[in-house]
Protein backbone atom coordinates (compact mmCIF):
# COMPACT_ATOMS: atom_id res chain seq x y z
CA UNK A 1 0.00 0.00 0.00
CA UNK A 2 1.07 3.59 -0.51
CA UNK A 3 -0.06 6.56 1.51
CA UNK A 4 -2.41 8.96 -0.31
CA UNK A 5 -3.04 12.42 1.17
CA UNK A 6 -5.61 14.91 -0.10
CA UNK A 7 -4.42 18.51 0.18
CA UNK A 8 -7.46 20.67 0.90
CA UNK A 9 -8.10 24.23 1.99
CA UNK A 10 -9.76 27.50 1.09
CA UNK A 11 -8.70 29.24 -2.12
CA UNK A 12 -5.43 31.20 -1.92
CA UNK A 13 -4.06 29.58 1.25
CA UNK A 14 -1.02 28.21 -0.60
CA UNK A 15 -2.23 24.68 -1.41
CA UNK A 16 -0.87 24.55 -4.95
CA UNK A 17 2.37 26.32 -4.00
CA UNK A 18 2.87 23.79 -1.22
CA UNK A 19 1.96 20.90 -3.54
CA UNK A 20 4.56 22.06 -6.07
CA UNK A 21 7.19 22.42 -3.34
CA UNK A 22 6.54 19.01 -1.78
CA UNK A 23 6.45 17.17 -5.11
CA UNK A 24 9.28 19.26 -6.64
CA UNK A 25 7.11 20.01 -9.64
CA UNK A 26 5.18 22.79 -11.30
CA UNK A 27 2.16 20.57 -11.92
CA UNK A 28 -0.25 22.75 -9.98
CA UNK A 29 -1.03 26.25 -11.19
CA UNK A 30 -0.46 28.67 -8.32
CA UNK A 31 -2.03 32.06 -8.90
CA UNK A 32 -3.49 34.83 -6.77
CA UNK A 33 -7.14 34.17 -7.51
CA UNK A 34 -9.70 31.61 -6.32
CA UNK A 35 -10.15 28.27 -8.09
CA UNK A 36 -6.92 28.33 -10.09
CA UNK A 37 -6.88 24.56 -9.48
CA UNK A 38 -9.74 22.95 -11.42
CA UNK A 39 -8.77 19.31 -11.93
CA UNK A 40 -6.92 17.71 -9.01
CA UNK A 41 -3.16 17.53 -9.46
CA UNK A 42 -1.38 14.36 -8.37
CA UNK A 43 2.24 14.07 -7.31
CA UNK A 44 4.23 11.16 -5.91
CA UNK A 45 7.21 11.61 -3.60
CA UNK A 46 9.61 9.09 -2.10
CA UNK A 47 9.61 8.55 1.65
CA UNK A 48 13.10 9.40 2.95
CA UNK A 49 14.40 6.45 4.98
CA UNK A 50 18.07 6.08 5.88
CA UNK A 51 17.41 2.45 6.86
CA UNK A 52 16.67 1.51 3.25
CA UNK A 53 19.86 3.22 2.10
CA UNK A 54 21.96 1.28 4.62
CA UNK A 55 20.27 -2.03 3.76
CA UNK A 56 20.86 -1.49 0.03
CA UNK A 57 24.50 -0.66 0.66
CA UNK A 58 24.96 -3.74 2.87
CA UNK A 59 23.32 -6.11 0.36
CA UNK A 60 24.91 -4.36 -2.62
CA UNK A 61 21.41 -4.14 -4.12
CA UNK A 62 21.17 -3.19 -7.79
CA UNK A 63 17.93 -1.29 -7.26
CA UNK A 64 16.51 0.73 -4.37
CA UNK A 65 12.71 1.09 -4.15
CA UNK A 66 11.47 3.40 -1.39
CA UNK A 67 7.94 3.70 -0.05
CA UNK A 68 6.01 6.58 -1.59
CA UNK A 69 3.42 9.15 -0.62
CA UNK A 70 0.87 10.35 -3.15
CA UNK A 71 -0.36 13.92 -2.77
CA UNK A 72 -3.63 15.02 -4.39
CA UNK A 73 -4.10 18.78 -4.74
CA UNK A 74 -7.86 19.32 -4.43
CA UNK A 75 -9.49 22.50 -5.80
CA UNK A 76 -10.14 25.17 -3.18
CA UNK A 77 -13.32 24.60 -1.20
CA UNK A 78 -15.52 27.47 -0.04
CA UNK A 79 -18.45 27.83 2.33
CA UNK A 80 -21.44 26.23 0.62
CA UNK A 81 -19.39 23.84 -1.53
CA UNK A 82 -21.53 20.91 -0.38
CA UNK A 83 -24.57 22.62 -1.92
CA UNK A 84 -22.87 23.81 -5.11
CA UNK A 85 -21.10 27.06 -4.14
CA UNK A 86 -17.77 27.85 -5.79
CA UNK A 87 -16.82 24.80 -7.80
CA UNK A 88 -19.34 22.69 -5.90
CA UNK A 89 -18.74 19.30 -4.33
CA UNK A 90 -17.68 17.27 -7.36
CA UNK A 91 -14.13 17.15 -5.99
CA UNK A 92 -15.25 15.41 -2.81
CA UNK A 93 -14.95 12.10 -4.69
CA UNK A 94 -11.21 12.73 -5.03
CA UNK A 95 -10.96 13.17 -1.26
CA UNK A 96 -12.85 9.92 -0.65
CA UNK A 97 -10.10 8.00 -2.46
CA UNK A 98 -7.40 9.31 -0.09
CA UNK A 99 -6.20 7.87 3.23
CA UNK A 100 -5.91 11.18 5.05
CA UNK A 101 -6.70 14.86 4.66
CA UNK A 102 -3.92 17.42 4.77
CA UNK A 103 -5.66 20.72 5.53
CA UNK A 104 -3.56 23.73 4.50
CA UNK A 105 -4.25 26.69 6.76
CA UNK A 106 -2.81 30.13 6.17
CA UNK A 107 -1.48 31.90 9.25
CA UNK A 108 0.32 34.86 7.72
CA UNK A 109 -1.17 38.19 6.58
CA UNK A 110 -0.20 39.50 3.15
CA UNK A 111 -2.09 42.37 1.50
CA UNK A 112 -0.84 41.16 -1.89
CA UNK A 113 -2.50 37.75 -1.50
CA UNK A 114 -6.28 37.80 -1.52
CA UNK A 115 -8.09 35.95 1.27
CA UNK A 116 -11.47 34.58 0.23
CA UNK A 117 -13.07 35.85 3.48
CA UNK A 118 -11.24 39.18 3.52
CA UNK A 119 -9.15 38.46 6.63
CA UNK A 120 -6.96 35.68 8.05
CA UNK A 121 -8.74 33.68 10.75
CA UNK A 122 -7.22 30.15 11.04
CA UNK A 123 -9.95 28.71 13.30
CA UNK A 124 -12.79 30.01 11.12
CA UNK A 125 -11.02 28.74 7.97
CA UNK A 126 -10.60 25.28 9.53
CA UNK A 127 -14.25 25.19 10.57
CA UNK A 128 -15.45 26.19 7.09
CA UNK A 129 -13.66 23.27 5.44
CA UNK A 130 -14.64 20.75 8.10
CA UNK A 131 -18.27 21.93 7.99
CA UNK A 132 -18.42 21.35 4.23
CA UNK A 133 -16.99 17.85 4.63
CA UNK A 134 -19.48 17.19 7.44
CA UNK A 135 -22.42 18.43 5.36
CA UNK A 136 -21.36 16.15 2.52
CA UNK A 137 -21.33 13.23 4.99
CA UNK A 138 -24.80 14.20 6.23
CA UNK A 139 -26.11 13.94 2.66
CA UNK A 140 -24.48 10.52 2.29
CA UNK A 141 -25.83 9.28 5.62
CA UNK A 142 -29.38 10.55 5.06
CA UNK A 143 -29.83 8.32 2.02
CA UNK A 144 -28.54 5.24 3.83
CA UNK A 145 -30.48 5.99 7.03
CA UNK A 146 -33.84 6.05 5.24
CA UNK A 147 -33.20 2.58 3.82
CA UNK A 148 -31.82 1.26 7.12
CA UNK A 149 -34.88 2.41 9.06
CA UNK A 150 -37.12 0.75 6.49
CA UNK A 151 -35.12 -2.50 6.68
CA UNK A 152 -35.19 -2.42 10.50
CA UNK A 153 -38.98 -2.77 10.47
CA UNK A 154 -38.42 -6.45 9.63
CA UNK A 155 -37.42 -6.92 13.27
CA UNK A 156 -34.06 -8.54 12.46
CA UNK A 157 -31.62 -7.68 15.25
CA UNK A 158 -28.66 -6.92 12.96
CA UNK A 159 -30.72 -4.54 10.82
CA UNK A 160 -32.08 -2.80 13.90
CA UNK A 161 -28.58 -2.51 15.32
CA UNK A 162 -27.32 -1.00 12.05
CA UNK A 163 -30.15 1.55 11.92
CA UNK A 164 -29.46 2.55 15.53
CA UNK A 165 -25.79 3.05 14.69
CA UNK A 166 -26.66 5.33 11.78
CA UNK A 167 -29.09 7.30 13.94
CA UNK A 168 -26.40 7.79 16.58
CA UNK A 169 -23.86 8.98 14.00
CA UNK A 170 -26.42 11.35 12.47
CA UNK A 171 -27.15 12.85 15.90
CA UNK A 172 -23.41 13.48 16.37
CA UNK A 173 -23.18 15.03 12.91
CA UNK A 174 -26.03 17.38 13.84
CA UNK A 175 -23.96 18.42 16.87
CA UNK A 176 -21.04 19.23 14.56
CA UNK A 177 -18.90 16.23 15.60
CA UNK A 178 -16.68 14.72 12.91
CA UNK A 179 -16.94 10.94 12.42
CA UNK A 180 -13.30 10.52 13.50
CA UNK A 181 -14.12 12.15 16.86
CA UNK A 182 -17.25 10.14 17.73
CA UNK A 183 -15.29 7.35 19.42
CA UNK A 184 -16.54 4.52 17.22
CA UNK A 185 -15.43 0.95 17.88
CA UNK A 186 -13.53 -1.00 15.22
CA UNK A 187 -16.69 -3.02 14.59
CA UNK A 188 -18.75 0.14 14.08
CA UNK A 189 -16.12 1.59 11.75
CA UNK A 190 -16.26 -1.58 9.68
CA UNK A 191 -20.06 -1.36 9.45
CA UNK A 192 -19.75 2.23 8.21
CA UNK A 193 -16.78 1.67 5.91
CA UNK A 194 -18.79 1.35 2.69
CA UNK A 195 -20.17 4.88 3.24
CA UNK A 196 -16.65 6.30 2.73
CA UNK A 197 -17.35 9.15 5.13
CA UNK A 198 -15.05 12.12 4.55
CA UNK A 199 -14.91 13.07 8.23
CA UNK A 200 -13.85 9.54 9.16
CA UNK A 201 -10.46 10.29 7.63
CA UNK A 202 -7.70 11.54 9.89
CA UNK A 203 -6.84 15.23 9.54
CA UNK A 204 -3.39 16.76 9.51
CA UNK A 205 -3.01 20.52 9.53
CA UNK A 206 -0.31 22.02 7.30
CA UNK A 207 0.33 25.52 8.63
CA UNK A 208 1.59 27.77 5.84
CA UNK A 209 4.12 30.23 7.26
CA UNK A 210 6.51 32.98 6.16
CA UNK A 211 10.24 32.30 6.57
CA UNK A 212 10.38 34.75 9.49
CA UNK A 213 7.52 32.99 11.29
CA UNK A 214 9.06 29.53 11.12
CA UNK A 215 12.15 30.69 13.01
CA UNK A 216 10.24 31.70 16.15
CA UNK A 217 7.62 29.00 16.22
CA UNK A 218 5.14 28.56 19.05
CA UNK A 219 3.17 25.37 18.32
CA UNK A 220 0.97 25.85 21.39
CA UNK A 221 -0.06 29.30 20.13
CA UNK A 222 -0.78 27.95 16.65
CA UNK A 223 -2.84 25.09 18.13
CA UNK A 224 -4.83 27.62 20.15
CA UNK A 225 -5.44 29.89 17.15
CA UNK A 226 -6.49 26.89 15.10
CA UNK A 227 -8.64 25.35 17.83
CA UNK A 228 -6.90 21.96 17.51
CA UNK A 229 -5.90 20.29 20.82
CA UNK A 230 -3.63 17.62 19.30
CA UNK A 231 -0.38 19.42 18.51
CA UNK A 232 0.99 16.23 16.90
CA UNK A 233 -1.35 16.81 13.95
CA UNK A 234 -0.01 20.30 13.30
CA UNK A 235 2.84 20.54 10.79
CA UNK A 236 4.35 24.03 10.39
CA UNK A 237 5.68 24.39 6.88
CA UNK A 238 6.98 27.18 4.67
CA UNK A 239 6.31 26.52 1.00
CA UNK A 240 9.05 28.93 -0.08
CA UNK A 241 11.68 27.13 2.02
CA UNK A 242 10.54 23.76 0.66
CA UNK A 243 10.82 25.10 -2.90
CA UNK A 244 14.38 26.28 -2.25
CA UNK A 245 15.38 22.95 -0.69
CA UNK A 246 14.21 21.13 -3.82
CA UNK A 247 16.96 22.80 -5.87
CA UNK A 248 19.83 22.11 -3.43
CA UNK A 249 22.33 19.35 -2.82
CA UNK A 250 21.96 17.39 0.41
CA UNK A 251 24.83 19.29 2.05
CA UNK A 252 23.56 22.73 1.01
CA UNK A 253 20.03 21.79 2.05
CA UNK A 254 21.22 20.92 5.56
CA UNK A 255 23.06 24.25 5.87
CA UNK A 256 19.94 26.06 4.68
CA UNK A 257 17.81 24.25 7.27
CA UNK A 258 20.35 25.06 9.98
CA UNK A 259 20.10 28.76 9.10
CA UNK A 260 16.43 28.64 10.06
CA UNK A 261 17.02 26.46 13.12
CA UNK A 262 15.17 23.53 11.52
CA UNK A 263 16.13 19.89 12.14
CA UNK A 264 14.44 18.50 9.03
CA UNK A 265 12.44 19.47 5.96
CA UNK A 266 8.72 20.12 6.20
CA UNK A 267 8.18 17.14 3.91
CA UNK A 268 9.97 14.78 6.31
CA UNK A 269 8.03 16.16 9.28
CA UNK A 270 4.79 15.82 7.34
CA UNK A 271 5.43 12.19 6.39
CA UNK A 272 6.40 11.24 9.94
CA UNK A 273 3.24 12.84 11.32
CA UNK A 274 1.11 11.09 8.70
CA UNK A 275 2.61 7.67 9.45
CA UNK A 276 2.14 8.17 13.20
CA UNK A 277 -1.43 9.48 12.88
CA UNK A 278 -2.49 6.68 10.55
CA UNK A 279 -0.62 3.96 12.47
CA UNK A 280 1.65 2.99 9.59
CA UNK A 281 5.03 1.25 9.74
CA UNK A 282 7.65 0.07 7.25
CA UNK A 283 9.18 -3.35 6.70
CA UNK A 284 11.82 -4.26 4.14
CA UNK A 285 12.79 -6.94 1.67
CA UNK A 286 16.44 -6.90 0.74
CA UNK A 287 18.76 -8.80 -1.61
CA UNK A 288 21.25 -8.39 -4.48
CA UNK A 289 18.50 -7.47 -6.97
CA UNK A 290 16.70 -4.84 -4.91
CA UNK A 291 16.09 -3.31 -1.51
CA UNK A 292 12.41 -2.47 -1.12
CA UNK A 293 10.45 -0.58 1.57
CA UNK A 294 6.83 -1.66 2.15
CA UNK A 295 4.18 0.32 4.04
CA UNK A 296 1.70 -1.57 6.25
CA UNK A 297 -0.60 -0.89 9.19
CA UNK A 298 0.91 -1.36 12.63
CA UNK A 299 -0.32 -4.69 13.99
CA UNK A 300 -0.31 -6.46 10.60
CA UNK A 301 0.34 -10.22 10.71
CA UNK A 302 3.07 -11.76 8.55
CA UNK A 303 0.73 -13.32 5.91
CA UNK A 304 -1.06 -10.01 5.34
CA UNK A 305 2.27 -8.19 5.15
CA UNK A 306 3.33 -10.68 2.49
CA UNK A 307 0.08 -9.96 0.66
CA UNK A 308 1.17 -6.35 0.18
CA UNK A 309 3.84 -7.69 -2.18
CA UNK A 310 1.52 -10.14 -3.96
CA UNK A 311 -1.78 -11.79 -3.07
CA UNK A 312 -0.25 -15.21 -3.87
CA UNK A 313 2.29 -14.64 -1.07
CA UNK A 314 -0.55 -14.29 1.44
CA UNK A 315 -2.61 -17.20 0.10
CA UNK A 316 0.32 -19.63 0.12
CA UNK A 317 2.16 -18.23 3.16
CA UNK A 318 4.21 -20.85 5.03
CA UNK A 319 6.66 -18.87 7.14
CA UNK A 320 8.96 -15.85 7.10
CA UNK A 321 12.62 -15.37 7.85
CA UNK A 322 12.92 -12.20 9.91
CA UNK A 323 15.78 -10.01 11.08
CA UNK A 324 15.80 -6.47 12.42
CA UNK A 325 17.36 -4.02 9.96
CA UNK A 326 20.14 -2.90 12.34
CA UNK A 327 21.21 -6.52 12.90
CA UNK A 328 21.26 -7.11 9.13
CA UNK A 329 23.50 -4.06 8.63
CA UNK A 330 25.81 -4.70 11.59
CA UNK A 331 26.35 -8.30 10.45
CA UNK A 332 27.13 -7.23 6.92
CA UNK A 333 24.24 -9.20 5.48
CA UNK A 334 22.20 -12.36 5.73
CA UNK A 335 25.00 -14.96 5.92
CA UNK A 336 26.71 -13.59 9.05
CA UNK A 337 23.32 -12.79 10.61
CA UNK A 338 22.32 -16.47 10.31
CA UNK A 339 25.64 -17.58 11.75
CA UNK A 340 25.02 -15.38 14.79
CA UNK A 341 21.46 -16.68 15.15
CA UNK A 342 19.92 -13.25 14.56
CA UNK A 343 17.68 -14.39 11.73
CA UNK A 344 14.68 -16.34 12.93
CA UNK A 345 11.66 -18.16 11.50
CA UNK A 346 8.20 -16.75 12.21
CA UNK A 347 4.76 -18.16 11.43
CA UNK A 348 1.27 -16.91 10.62
CA UNK A 349 0.70 -15.28 14.01
CA UNK A 350 3.80 -13.08 13.89
CA UNK A 351 3.06 -9.36 14.13
CA UNK A 352 5.44 -7.47 11.86
CA UNK A 353 7.54 -4.77 13.53
CA UNK A 354 8.69 -1.48 12.10
CA UNK A 355 12.16 -2.05 10.65
CA UNK A 356 11.87 -5.82 10.09
CA UNK A 357 13.68 -7.27 7.08
CA UNK A 358 11.64 -10.22 5.82
CA UNK A 359 12.00 -13.14 3.40
CA UNK A 360 8.70 -14.96 2.80
CA UNK A 361 8.34 -18.67 2.12
CA UNK A 362 5.11 -19.62 0.35
CA UNK A 363 3.61 -22.43 -1.70
CA UNK A 364 2.37 -21.70 -5.20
Amino acid sequence: MSLKIAIVGLPNVGKSTLFNALTKSLAAEAQNYPFCTIDPNIGIVEVPDHRLDELAKTADSQKLIPAVVEFVDIAGLVKGASTGEGLGNKFLANIRECDAIGHVVRIFDDKNITHVHGNVNPKFDREVIESELLLADVQTLEKRLQKALSDAKSGESEKKKYAQLLEMVMSKFNEGVLASNIGLTDEEKLLLSDLHLLTMKQHLYFINLHEQQIQNLDIADIASRLGVPDQGKIIPICAKIEEELGTMSEEDAQEYLDSFGLKETGLNALIKAAYKTLGLITYFTCGPKEAHAWTIKNGTLAPQAAGVIHTDFEKGFIKAEVIFWQDFVSCGGEVKAKEKGLMRMEGKEYIVRDGDVMLFKFSS
